[in-house]
């Protein structure tokens, strides 16, 4: 009598174990958001603050009507454009930290194309121009993570936070200096933009088609990292280098393109920023967004698709920033707490996913 089990039974045994395995990584997960809105509710009773009442204004105020609605899209668009541009890298093994800066280039070119030569044309061709200005912005600063990284063999991790500083302070010298609008009563910001530059809004909100543009994005990096040839070598890189170079594959030239494409991407976080909502360029434009996105990266595991959610909860934290200040006294900085403790255990989750 045979002791093996007839495919009959085993099948069965195997597919309730996937579906454990499953349901674990789906709690996993979800312990990984909340533990953090359980600490973030300790520290708001120590100032005696009803965490419960606090969440639930909070929450009203971001999905209460299609104001609120539209503002948390507004606020995770940046994120999921600069998360795409530290996701597309960690699939080829890089940490790209540097979306804070590609984005800050990117709005600088958008802005100097758009004020200079675009606001002539009409909106069909001057948006998308003024679109591929960014992103051509982003692509520039990315060649330069790419080339110390391939050429001068440094880590990308640190060229890409320092090149941020140097972004800040490019767009500082631009702002102050040539770009610098001559009736700004000596405010350091450019001129606007034209309105046929401007991307359309929807009714009723300030949410304009720029999310639109970030999430057809993102299917797109999904698309060629899940479903194309070139998305299979750049994970078969990510996962395994010996393995990659063992197979004919060009380390060196994958690296550079997947650095360079990540750039273009923030750059046109960059662009959405100026034509969406500033409509001319500050010092402080997208400040921070970059690393933003980096977390919402993070929360999705690199996924491109699931960082449309994890930027939508980091901006839904964002928009909420204005009810913590006003339900609890606290100032609206003290929500970046909330999202240190995230990051905190996602760190600390020690887990890799694909």
């Amino acid at each position: 009598m045979s002791l093996n089990p007839s495919p009959s039974v085993a099948a069965p045994a195997g597919a309730r174990s996937a579906a454990a395995k499953r349901l674990l990584s789906w709690l996993r997960q979800l312990l990984v958001l909340a533990i953090p809105f359980a600490l973030f509710g300790l520290f708001l009773l120590a100032y005696g603050v009803d965490p419960l009442e606090l969440y639930g204004s909070m929450l009203v105020s971001t999905f209460g009507d299609l104001y609120g609605f539209g503002e948390v899209l507004l606020k995770a668009t940046p994120f999921v454009l600069t998360g795409l541009a530290a996701a597309l890298p960690a699939k080829a093994g890089l940490v790209n930290v540097g979306g804070e800066g590609q984005l800050a280039v990117g709005a600088l070119f958008a802005a100097w194309f758009g004020v200079f030569y675009l606001g002539g044309l009409p909106a069909w061709i001057g948006i998308p121009a003024m679109l591929l200005a960014g992103a051509l912005g982003g692509a520039l600063w990315g060649l330069a993570i790419a080339l110390l990284k391939v050429k001068g063999r440094l880590n990308e991790t640190i060229t890409s936070v320092l090149l941020n500083y140097v972004a800040v302070f490019l767009v500082g010298f631009f702002v102050h200096g040539p770009l610098k609008d001559p009736e700004s009563f000596n405010w350091p910001f450019s001129p606007e933009i034209a309105p046929t530059l401007r991307l359309p809004i929807f009714d009723g909100t300030r949410l304009h088609v720029g999310f639109v543009i970030a999430a057809a994005i993102a299917a797109i990096v999904w698309f060629v990292l899940a479903r194309t040839r070139l998305g299979y070598r750049i994970r078969v890189l990510g996962s395994n280098r010996l393995a990659a170079e063992r197979a004919g594959m060009r380390i060196g030239r994958m690296y550079f393109w997947v650095l360079i494409a990540a750039g273009a991407i923030a750059g046109i976080a960059g662009m959405i920023e100026i034509a969406g909502i500033e409509g001319r360029l500050r010092a402080t434009t997208g400040a921070n967004f970059g690393y933003l996105g980096f977390l919402a990266a993070m929360m999705a595991w690199n996924h491109p698709l699931r960082l449309l959610l994890t930027a939508f909860v980091l901006g839904m934290i964002s928009v909420a920033g204005n009810t913590l200040e006003i339900g609890s006294g606290l100032p609206a900085s003290a929500v970046t707490i909330l999202m240190g403790l995230v990051l905190f255990f996602i760190l600390g989750g020690k887990r890799r996913r694909g």
